[in-house]
This record gives C-alpha cells, structure tokens and sequence, in this order.
C-alpha cells in the first residue's frame, strides 16, 4: 500500500507525469522502428538470420540493439555508433588541446562537443552500414530474401536509412534527456536489452522443464537477483574521505560562524561505470580478426585464436577479458577523477583533509586512495563481466539468459536503473514526498 500511495504521489506531480509520458512514448517509438525491416527485404525469410544471432558476440550485439540487428530492421545498427563516437571524442579530449579547450567553456563548450560526436557518429554509421548489409548473406539470409536484388539500389537506399535511423535514435535519447526522465541513451540500451529478457528466460525455462529441472530454475532466479544485488553494491560503494572547514558563513538573515564543520569526498569504488567492459569487449574482437588473416588462419596459431576468441564463454576469452577490464578499469579511472583539480578546489573553498596539507599533498592522497579502492573495485567488475561464462560451464545455462547474469547488460540495466530512481526521488523530495523506495507520505514544508 505505501508503495502504491508513493507511485500515486508520483504522478500527481505534474512536470514528473508529463515526463515520464513523453520517456514511455519515445520508448515506444524507437521499439516501434526496432521491429520495421529494411525494404527490399523479406521479413518471413529472417529465421535463420534470428537463430545466428542468438549466441556469441553477435548475440551480445543483437541484445544492445533489443533485436533489430537480427530483424535486419532500420534501426540494425542501434544506438552503438553513438556511444563509439562518444567515447573517441572523450579519448581525444585527453590528447588534443582544441577539446581541452572545449570541455573547459562550459556549456557552450560541451555544444560544440556533442556537435563533433554527431558528425563522427555519421561517419562510424557510414563505415557499418555497408559493413552490416555485405553480412547480411553470411548471417543466413538467402538470396531470395532480396526482393529486389544486393545492387546499388538496394545498397545507397539501405545505407541511407540505416545512418538515418541511428541518427533518429540518438535524437530520440537527447530528446528524452531534456524532456524526459532519465539519460535517454542509456535508457534506449536499457529498453532493448530488456526487450531481450523474457525470450531468454522463457526458452532457458522450457529447455529445464524437458528434463524436469524446476529446482535448477529457482536456483538460476535466486542466483540471478543475488548477482543484481552484487552489482548494485558495486555501483553504489564509495569511500569517503573526510574533510574539515575551518571557518564557514552561512546566511539566513543573520550571519552565523560554523567552527569546525566536517563533510565528505566520496569517491567511488567503482568511478569508471562499465566503460572498461566496452573498451575490453571492443579489443576481445582483434585476437579473432588476427587469427582469420591470410597469412595465418592455416597456422596452428591461428586456428587457436579463432577457435579459443570466437567463444565468448571459453577460459582464455574471459581469462583476457578479466585482465583487460583491470587495465582498462585503471586507465579510465586515472583520465576521469581528477584528483588535481579536486584538491584545488577544496582548497579555494578552504577545506582541507585532516592531517593533509592542502595543495599538492592532498592530490597525491586523494590519488593514493583511489589506486587503493580501484584495485578491488577493478576485481570485481571482472568477476560480474566473466560471471555469465562461469554459469554457462558450472549450470549448463543456456547463452542467451547467461547474458543477463553480468557483464555489460547487468551492469546496464541496474546503473540506468538507478540512475533513473535517484532523478525520480529529487522531484518527489523536491516537493516534499517521500522518496521513491520510502513511505511516500506527503512532507511538511519547513517554513
């Protein structure tokens, strides 16, 4: 009952109901276009295309688009351009000074950046597009699906639409971004990796009941909300650090001396999200890419290296992926807190850590602290990233819902999730309710 009286407060704040109006509308629109296939090809003869992207590396892709890769739909490419040209631009703000420049002029800064991402992202969608329809027959869709035949027709017309529905896709996230709830990018991944869920579990289920294995699903359920929680824990940790204010004002009609107030840095145990299990699952393509090379896919070598990297649940696939995701864990760390700029900070403001000097001492703590909590913070995002091929081996798990039980699709769905409450939670407390997961009992205003 409190439950329902809070989602009852939610909606009678108008600006969150229109919101969350229009997110579940554009929702709905982009799951809409998911399921429209490109013209010129036959939408009844896709099964064996479907059935190919069911596992493997193709199956992890299938699920970020929420299927329209193996709908051959328009929206085939999703939003992962996007995210490609979001992160190339992020690491070359490292390297180039005109982006430095950029990220430090504010908004207006931060609007010519997102201006260069969509221009890069149109150029990624043009490198793919022809990429993902010269696939198309290998995938398993027959000749006599080509209604009209794999001319140059068929190719300027699919490539058009295919970088036009990407480009419509990320106007649909910055839209629900700005007039929405939630960060709409992420949440179209979320919508279509959920879209993906119920098939999963479903056809893992019915594949248990044939051989009369109904504890095993209780126990793969139970599992599966123990490894949620886990990745909550991770998303959530921080360690605080300490700080004290020697002397603070604050006004309310008079002036009132605060000796001695202490806050807290939290800085968190995970700080670079599920960015190293993108960086790390963009690299796990090269050693099969080497492998299948002219001059070595004959070799012993290179027959091993297809062999052991095509399997995204064998040992050495995720042995290296765990070891990529460490490194990468700390390279993303080290770009993204800046420990210098947070110890200038506190020491305009007159804080300062206790026993710490302010200044230089005080970023090489800060920086000392986050190599600390990194490194099992790193551990454990490997452990979730690897977890779906351990249950894959110890339960026999079919692939599909081994997916959900970590890696990126976990971890996506519970940070977007989170995300998406806390923004929710502000405008209730904003006017005086209850957060979302309290009592939902109207607040007294303070006068």
């Amino acid at each position: 009952m409190k439950f329902i009286e809070t989602l009852k407060n939610v909606w009678k704040i108008e600006e969150l109901r229109n919101r969350i109006i229009l997110t579940v509308g554009l929702l709905l629109v982009y799951r809409f276009g998911a399921q429209v296939v490109l013209p010129g090809i036959d939408a009844a003869q896709l099964e064996t295309l479907q059935s190919n992207t069911d596992s493997g590396l193709l199956g992890l892709l299938n699920a970020f688009t929420g299927g329209a890769f193996a709908n051959a739909s328009i929206f085939a490419l999703g939003i992962m351009p996007y995210i490609s040209a979001s992160i190339v631009v992020q690491l070359m703000g490292i390297a180039i000074p005109y982006l430095q420049k950029l990220q430090k002029e504010g908004a207006s800064g931060q609007k010519k950046i997102n201006q260069i991402t969509r221009w890069l992202t149109i150029a990624i969608c043009l490198v793919q597009a022809p990429g993902y329809l010269a696939s198309l027959p290998s995938l398993g869709i027959p000749q006599s699906a080509f209604l009209l035949g794999q001319g140059g027709l068929f190719y300027f017309s699919s490539i058009i639409i295919l970088v036009t529905g990407c480009i419509f896709a990320m106007w649909l996230g910055e839209k629900i971004t700005d007039k929405g709830i939630g960060n709409g990018i992420s949440l179209l991944i979320m919508v279509g990796i959920i879209a993906r869920l119920p098939l999963s579990f479903f056809q893992n289920a019915a594949s248990r009941l044939e051989g009369n294995n109904v504890m095993l699903i209780l126990i793969e359920l139970v599992l599966w909300f123990v490894i949620i929680f886990a990745s909550i824990m991770l998303i959530m940790a921080v360690r605080k650090i300490a700080v004290q204010y020697a002397r603070r004002t604050a006004s309310g009609g008079y002036e009132k001396n605060i000796m001695g107030s202490r806050q807290y840095i939290p800085l968190k145990l995970n700080a670079s999200g599920v960015m190293p299990i993108i960086f790390a699952q963009a690299i796990m393509f090269v050693p099969g890419l080497i492998g299948g090379t002219s001059f070595m896919k004959d070799s012993a070598a290179g027959q091993w290296l297809q062999s052991q990297f095509s399997d995204i649940f064998g040992f050495w696939y995720n042995l290296l992926f765990a070891f990529l995701i460490i490194i990468f864990t700390y390279f993303y760390t080290a770009i993204t807190v800046p420990t210098n700029k947070m110890a200038d900070d506190l020491k305009r403001s007159g804080g300062f850590i206790p026993g710490i000097r302010p200044g230089s001492e005080t970023s090489e703590y800060l920086d000392k602290i986050m190599s600390q909590i990194t490194l099992p913070g790193s551990i454990f995002l490997a452990l979730i990233a690897v977890f779906p091929a351990i249950i894959v081996k110890l339960m026999n798990v079919q692939s599909g819902w081994a997916l959900f039980f970590g890696g990126t699709s976990l971890l996506i769905l519970v940070g977007v999730a989170i995300d998406t409450m806390q923004q929710v939670n502000s405008y209730l407390l904003n006017r005086h309710y209850d957060g979302l997961m309290k009592t939902g009992k109207n607040r007294k205003a303070v006068a």
